[in-house]
């Protein structure tokens, strides 16, 4: 099994990659943060850890963990979020190894990793390689205003929490230009899929 680790900023256009890779080629796809979410709940070693560090306090009333509680409780504290951080992005990384592997055994051909930590976390130690989906800052800031509604300030604060372009193309294998339309994107897939 080929896997694929697909990177880049906010707004490069990860998910449109991630969404043809799995339509027009049958790419299992998994997302890092789906994956997070998952193992908060109730009966993954996750829940117990995040609830034992956090207390009952972050569990809404069916007993699940409420992230916008925990959120409030994190961001407002930098040892929190570190201890939260150090629970969460081990267990992340153990989930998603244990899905390729049960991929690799029900005989896929390819699976995909995206993750917003890709670089900071490793990720690429276990894909054959690694895309950067590599757009221009200016149409990341036009896409994000549009899909999510964000300020300009908003996108400041996101752009200068990441990684900086050039990190991004010391560190991947392929670079996919997401400038143009979207069928120049898909042409663009289609020829590295045939390489």
């Amino acid at each position: 099994m080929k896997i694929i680790g697909i990177t880049g900023g906010v707004g490069s256009g990860k998910s449109m990659v991630l969404e043809y890779l799995h339509e027009q080629y049958g790419v299992t796809v998994i997302q890092a943060d789906l994956v997070g979410h998952e193992i908060m709940e109730p009966g993954f070693p996750a829940y117990d850890q995040v609830r034992s560090a956090f207390g009952d306090g972050v569990l809404d009333e069916d007993g699940r963990i409420d992230r916008k509680k925990l959120g409030g409780i994190v961001f407002a504290d930098q040892a929190r979020l570190q201890v939260l951080n150090g629970i969460i992005h081990p267990a992340v990384k153990t989930e998603i190894l244990r899905r390729l592997r049960m991929y690799e055994e029900e005989g896929r051909a390819y699976a995909a990793v995206e993750a917003a930590l890709f670089l900071e976390e490793n990720y690429g130690a276990f894909c054959d390689e690694t895309w950067y989906i590599d757009t221009s800052e200016e149409i990341r800031r036009k896409r994000l205003k549009e899909s999510r509604g964000y300020t300009d300030e908003r996108i400041d604060q996101i752009l200068r929490a990441q990684l900086g372009r050039e990190e991004y193309l010391a560190k991947c294998q392929v670079v996919i230009e997401n400038n143009g339309t979207v069928r120049e994107l898909k042409d663009r897939i289609d020829k590295r899929m045939r390489h």
